[in-house]
């Protein structure tokens, strides 16, 4: 059987914790960002878990991370 492909663009933009799990960063950081509050910006820096409904999907774009 060949070996599985990783989906690069997903490669670029989860990494796996030392449990496991997925971990990314948040969206709506790019542009517009004069209507967005300093809190609301601030908070959008922090990088995040991957939702576990969405976790099983991802280990199988992911199949080597």
């Amino acid at each position: 059987m060949p070996k599985m492909k990783t989906k690069r663009a997903a490669a670029k933009r989860f990494k796996v914790t030392g449990s496991g799990k997925l971990k990314r960063n948040k969206a709506y950081k790019s542009h517009i960002l004069t209507k967005k509050t300093t809190k609301r910006k601030r908070n959008l820096r922090k990088a995040t878990m991957t939702d576990a409904t969405n976790e099983k999907v991802m280990k199988k774009i992911l199949p080597y991370l």
